[in-house]
């Protein structure tokens, strides 16, 4: 059974479990007083009583009878029976490349059908100059969109490629190069001692939240380890660390505030507190950098900030089911090196996912032209 701990610095908010609780609220309204429900010309109206002295040729019921008075007849609410509801049916489980191409929706629609577009037309200057702009508008980057088109350029010469299927699929190769193989598996500690992962990222960009689907704290009940507001980040991840140890955990987290890339007093600090945590355990198993994948270009800088600081050895890239920018995975890896190991392809817990380049390429181009 996995032990997770996390371990809070900078006085950040842990992750609770949160029940969400549905009122429902049902009005009836009941049919009252001296009128009665009638129907007149094939539609039901509903019809004041009429004053038998004031109506002539009227016909009158003195009393009820068994015969049918072409009246509706009005059922107490206990001799309804209600029509059964069939139960829906279960939606299907996606798979995580079904979750990859739902997800990248609004980068397909942007991106994969311009592309599609540009190589529909016929390959000429205009259609290489569209396709940079196409990339550069995704977030590839602008460096890494002069080396892919350039590349792709020379071979579809060379192989005397103008077909628009052959183009689109020669592209996504030209993408998955660029994306290259790194390890993308999320390091684990094989000797004494739990493995530590240090999380970190500007504000907002989906730390703690990325931390709780990675532990699924929510479902699992798992210790948080944290001190009063404004108490020195470095010692509560000392302590974290220290009763991760202790109890006997395979794993501590090591959740810090959100800090912006360009304060440098908050970047020492988050320094200081990796130099702590590495006094006890050694070198971190990882230093994750979260990462919000509609910021576009500025978390390159981010990147680059974080780096310095704490050596980040991997990218968790947030939120690109919301974002049109996805090209953003291929710009972090093409120009810092950092693998990308994890997205966030939605809300729910299963949406935090593996990286994996392939199932990330098809889904820019879903029902777009050939694989």
């Amino acid at each position: 059974m996995l032990f997770i701990l996390l371990a809070e610095a900078a006085g950040n908010g842990g992750v609770d479990g949160t029940t969400v609780g549905i009122i429902v609220a049902v009005v009836v309204a009941l049919l009252a007083g001296g009128g009665y429900l009638g129907t007149r010309g094939g539609s039901d109206t509903l019809e004041k009583p009429v004053d038998v002295e004031e109506s002539e040729g009227l016909e009158v019921l003195d009393t009820p009878t068994d015969e049918p008075s072409g009246r509706v007849t009005v059922l107490d609410e206990d001799e309804v029976e209600p029509e059964p509801v069939p139960a829906p049916e279960p939606e299907p489980e996606l798979t995580l490349a079904d979750r990859f191409r739902a997800r990248l929706t609004r980068t397909s629609n942007v991106f994969g059908s311009r592309v599609a577009e540009l190589f529909g037309g016929g390959v000429d200057e205009d259609t290489w100059e569209g396709l940079e702009e196409a990339l550069i508008t995704a977030d590839v980057g602008v460096t890494a969109t002069m080396e892919i088109v350039e590349e792709l350029r020379r071979a579809a010469r060379e192989d005397g490629v103008t077909e628009p299927d052959a183009l689109l699929a020669m592209l996504k190769q030209q993408l998955r190069d660029a994306l290259g193989d790194a390890d993308r598996e999320l390091a684990r500690n094989d000797g004494d001692g739990p493995t530590v992962w240090l999380v970190t990222g500007v504000n907002g960009a989906g730390k703690t939240t990325t931390i709780g689907k990675l532990a699924m704290v929510e479902r699992t009940g798992q210790p948080v380890v944290r001190d009063v507001e404004g108490a020195d980040p470095a010692s509560v991840a000392y302590e974290g660390y220290h009763t991760a140890k202790e109890q006997g955990a395979d794993l501590c987290i090591i959740d810090t505030a959100g800090r912006l890339h360009n304060k440098r007093e908050l970047m020492d600090e988050l320094g200081k507190v990796k130099r702590v945590v590495e006094k006890q355990a050694g070198e971190l198993d990882e230093v994750l950098l979260v990462l919000d994948g509609t910021t576009g270009q500025n978390g390159i800088a981010q990147a680059k900030a974080f780096t310095e600081a704490v050596n980040v050895t991997g990218i968790a890239l947030t939120k690109l089911d919301g974002s049109s920018r996805g090209g953003i995975v291929v710009a972090v890896q093409r120009e810092l090196g950092i693998p990308v190991k994890l997205v966030g392809l939605g809300e729910d817990v299963e949406d935090l996912a593996p990286f994996e380049p392939d199932l990330f390429v098809e889904g820019l181009f879903a029902d777009v032209g050939a694989s």
